[in-house]
Order: structure tokens, then sequence, then C-alpha cells
């Protein structure tokens, strides 16, 4: 019997089917869990439709202190949830432990947000008023980097605007939602937050099922599209989160140790599996030496190892398939460029890539026009603003970016002409509950995070009455 089971209509249920999961430090599974049938699939959607109605006369505030206790049941079992997120995703245990506080911190968060009437209109000639109301069912699908606060992103706004959601976490990473699974059952009604797991068959019953409101869904471009493509025929809403080729351009004014240090850290994040991470460094051409020889020694530097190990930096790639697609990018790196740190796959059990720092590349090479989401950072040099902000843009992403200078004023009148839904500047990764979150391009569709983020869980209705 498998040792996390499914959430469908407030009960743990044993999955028709079981998968194992793979620990990505070893190559080698960990756990057996539920796997849920085309059957547990329907019934999850089915359980949802009878218990939204009811969820949606809950009163605000009450909904409101449910996210509360998911947020109190989180903290109270976090030492559990990140040691079970290291295993399943490959994360250093400090970072699953960071995971596991900003998800509880977005729930809180996201208790305090509402969405009040707002009054157009109020007088002897009429009334009008412009409401949110919640949509219904929504399926949440979510990507494998960040498998717990990804969950909660879907999870919070959904059922705080009144609807009842089907999770679906990615098939490498299904235990930490199933874990999350038990814990909403003792705080939600029956059938308002469902969590069923596949081998990647469902997503496509789930998207394109006729009760089925909208779509949330984090995770690659190309998986997005049919996404969306699917969801085309019932006119369903959907948010896209997708990928990003994320630019940080570097000016010649910068302490460069202190910049190198900040832009490693933001580039090498859970292995770079990050959609917001650095992934192209434009760097001056009057500190590029400098800038690469920093970025190397701290690439070399790095401890790369087990997450669950003491002291360990970076942890592996999260599952064979995309171990297979970053060693693609490195031979990319090797034939166009200059490998000055790591560049190889690791000898070792799992799917452990040496942190890569490559230099003399430019815009055209593979590494540098495509999103590596493994360690890697291409450092493209440049000797003129605009032509690299035009660089910057002539991307079909547009998520996040970043400009480094010590003149604020400077870099902020960069940053305002970066085509990117977030653009920082001396920063990079600097998000949070109460920012919204929208990428331009090929990017995403639509808003996640704060008010605007709850909105696109809501169906934007006017009362109108005449007096």
């Amino acid at each position: 019997m498998a040792d996390y089971k499914l959430l469908i209509g407030g009960e743990l249920v044993d999955g028709d089917l079981e998968m194992e999961v793979v620990n990505p430090a070893t190559g080698a599974p960990f756990v057996t869990v539920a796997r849920a049938s085309p059957a547990q699939g329907d019934q999850a959607i089915a359980a949802a439709r009878a218990g939204q109605p009811g969820w949606a006369a809950v009163p605000y505030a009450d909904r409101q202190a449910r996210l509360l206790a998911l947020a109190d049941a989180i903290a109270a079992n976090a030492h559990d949830l990140a040691r079970l997120l290291t295993l399943e995703q490959g994360k250093p245990l400090p970072e699953a432990q960071g995971e596991v506080a900003w998800t509880e911190g977005f729930l809180r968060h996201y208790a305090t947000l509402e969405l009040p009437d707002r009054i157009i209109q109020d007088d002897d000639a009429g009334y009008i008023a412009v409401k949110h109301r919640p949509l219904g069912v929504v399926v949440g699908i979510i990507a494998w980097n960040f498998p717990l606060l990804v969950a909660c992103w879907k999870i919070g706004p959904a059922v705080l605007a009144g609807n009842a959601i089907v999770l679906k976490p990615a098939p490498t990473t299904p235990v930490t939602a199933l874990a999350l699974g038990a814990l909403c059952r003792d705080i939600f009604p029956a059938g308002v937050v469902n969590i069923i797991t596949d081998a990647n068959d469902l997503g496509p019953q789930l998207t394109a099922h006729p009760d089925v409101a909208k779509i949330g869904f984090t995770g690659s471009t190309a998986t997005g599209k049919r996404i969306a493509a699917g969801s085309a025929d019932g006119l369903k809403r959907v948010t896209l989160e997708l990928g990003g080729n994320d630019p940080a351009i570097v000016l010649d004014d910068v302490d460069v140790r202190e910049t190198a240090r900040a832009i490693f850290g933001n580039a090498f994040l859970n292995a770079g599996q990050v959609c917001l991470a650095v992934k192209r460094a434009y760097v001056h051409a009057d500190i590029y030496d400098a800038m690469c020889a920093e970025l190397a020694a701290l690439a070399q530097a790095a401890i790369v190892g087990d997450g669950l190990e003491q002291g360990t930096q970076i942890g592996p790639i999260q599952n064979a398939a995309q171990y297979e697609k970053v060693k693609g990018f490195l031979d990319a790196a090797r034939a166009d460029g200059t490998i000055v740190a790591g560049g190889h796959a690791m000898e070792r059990a799992g799917y452990f890539i040496a942190p890569t720092i490559v230099r003399d590349v430019t815009d055209g090479m593979r590494i540098v026009d495509e999103e590596q989401f493994g360690p890697i950072l291409p450092l493209i040099k440049f000797d003129d603003v605009e032509d690299v902000i035009a660089r910057a843009n002539a991307s079909d992403y547009g998520l996040g970016g970043s400009v480094w200078s010590a003149d604020v004023e400077r870099a902020a009148a960069i940053a305002a002409r970066i085509e990117s839904g977030q653009v920082w500047v001396n920063q990079h990764i600097a998000i949070g509950p109460h920012i919204p979150m929208a990428g331009f391009k090929q990017s995403g569709l639509g808003v996640e995070q704060a008010e605007e983020g709850l909105a696109e869980y809501t169906q934007l209705q006017v009362i109108n009455i005449k007096r």
C-alpha cells in the first residue's frame, strides 16, 4: 500500500494505481505514493463541484481563518515537510526549510487580502456595484521546482475566493503535495481541496473537463501552450506562469565582488531551477574579465551534494529528463564558448551537474537564447547601453530581469525599458505575496500574488439598480 494517499472529497484514499518517487540525489526510488486513475480524476472534479457552493456561502472571514489554520499546520509540520522537499526535489535542506517558511508566510498574507465591493454610483438615480464572485471549480497544475510553495500559490487564492480546487503536482514531486493534502483534510470542508497525482497522463482530462471553470498552471511555456489550447473550447479562465530567460545587466560602476556574489546566488538557487533565476548576464566590457573570474571562483568553491548533507550549497537536477537537457546545454557551451568553471556532469549517483560559468558567448547561441533551467550561467560582454537593452529584450520570454549599478537612478531608467513582468535594481528574485507577479510575451498570462492575483480567481459582476 502506498505511503501517501490522494485527497478526494475530504477523504484520504488509495490510488487505483501507484508510482515510485525517485530521490534525485541517488537516482533511486525512496517512496511509493498513490497515483490517480482517470476515474479518480473525474471523482476529484465531482467532489469539488459538490463542495464548492457550500464553501462559497461560508463567510469570508471564516475562509480567511481556514487559510491561517493551514499556515499553522504547515508551521507545526515544518521539519517533516522540509525533509520531504529535499528527498523528492533535491534542494539543500536550508533551502527546503526556506520554502516551507515562505509557504507559511504567503498563506498568512493571503488571509489578509480582500476584494470588497466597489461602489460606482449610489444616488437618487441608481446604485451600481462591482462584485467579485467565485468561479467554481479550479484545477491547479504545478511544476517540480517548488512543490509546496507553488501548491499553496494555487490553493490559497482559489479557496479564499470561494472556489474549490483540484491540485495536481508534478509526477516527479508528488510527496509534499500529498502530505499537504493530509493537512488540508482536517481544515477544509469535504471537496474544497482535492489533491491527486498522475504520471503526466491526467492533465488533458482535467483541463478540458466541462465542470472546470479555471486552470492555474505553473511550468514550462510548451506545456502552458497545450493547456491554453485544451481550455479554449470551454473558454475557461487560465492563469499561466511560464518560463523565463531572465537577463541581468551589469553596468561598469558596480562593486565586482559584491555584485558577483549576488548574481551567483540568484543564478544558482535551487541548482538554477527557478523560473525567475538569472539565466544570462550581460556584463560591461570594462569589468567583464573581473566578473568572469569572480563568478568562476564562486562556482568552483560551491559545495555540490545531497541536500540532506550538512554544508551542501547546490543539490542535484530534479529529474532524469531535465538532467539530460542540461547536459545538452553543456555540450552547446563547450562548442560555442569558453567554460571557466564546471562544464560537466559529476561522476556520482544521482543527477548532479557542476555549477558552470561560460564566457565568450553572445546572443544567437543556444546557451544564451534558451532557458537552461539548471546550474549554468552564460556571461555576455557589452559596451553600449542602448545595444544591451535591445539584446536583453530580443527574447520570446519576459518574466524577470535586473539591472546592477552604483547609480540607482541610472539603473532604474534602464530597468523601465526592460520588457519583463518584474525588473529589479541591484537585486533579483525579490518577490512576495504582496507583490503582483506577471509575465510579458511567452512567459505567461494573467497575474499571481497580491489583490490582482486573487482577482484572477473570481468572476467580475456588476449589479446595476435603477431607483
